[in-house]
């Protein structure tokens, strides 16, 4: 079971001007290969943000994230540390505090997050968008199993993985089952909150 904290409560209000946009969707969608071709997308934009997120996992190919053991993990998140974080798949992850900075600032960041914690975010920002990526049953399956990486656990297990809640329901939805440099492309188009369509 995943869980969910969030450290954003400073409100008379939800957190803003700026967008929070969430990209979320099953293990093997491709979440991380079209954030990165965003990023690229992206990169003379100083008004897009994506944020390292914080994982108690070494960093690999798949993912530049900021490597950090449990216990130091445990101890940043009593210290306030986070913006929000989580726990799926055996693992803790954690978006850092200094995105309110950017919201406030009115950036748009952009992060890859578990769905669990779609509700806490949408509370708390007043500004969030939720894009879900997703792919067929067999492509998810390939690509798990290409990635083989074994603190993935187990592969059926991630593939039978459900949130079943009103709160995760995606803005907008991108299946990425064909060019990831097209589905790339509609990635930025929501970021830079830019009409759909080719």
């Amino acid at each position: 079971m995943s869980r969910t904290e969030t450290t954003a409560q400073d409100r008379a209000g939800a957190i803003g001007p700026g967008r929070l946009v969430l990209v979320v969707g099953p293990s093997g969608a491709g979440k991380d290969t079209l954030l990165r071709l965003a990023q690229v997308a992206c990169a003379d934009d100083r008004d897009v943000v994506f944020p390292r997120r914080i994982v108690t996992r070494a960093s690999s190919s798949d993912e530049d994230n900021i490597a950090m053991s449990p216990d130091d993990f445990r101890r940043a998140g009593e210290h306030g540390d986070f913006a929000v974080h989580w726990e799926a798949h055996g693992h803790c992850y954690a978006l850092p505090l200094e995105i309110n900075g950017d919201i406030r600032a009115g950036r748009t960041v952009v992060a890859n997050v578990s769905r669990t914690v779609i509700a806490a975010l949408r509370q708390a920002y007043a500004n969030v968008v939720v894009v879900a990526i997703t792919a067929p049953p067999d492509v998810l399956a390939q690509r798990l199993a290409a990635r083989a990486r074994h603190s993935d656990g187990n592969i059926a297990d991630r593939l039978a993985r459900s949130v079943d809640d009103s709160s995760t329901h995606a803005d907008v939805t991108i299946l990425n089952a064909g060019s990831a440099d097209y589905h790339g492309r509609q990635l930025v188009r929501v970021i830079r909150n830019e009409c759909w369509g080719e």
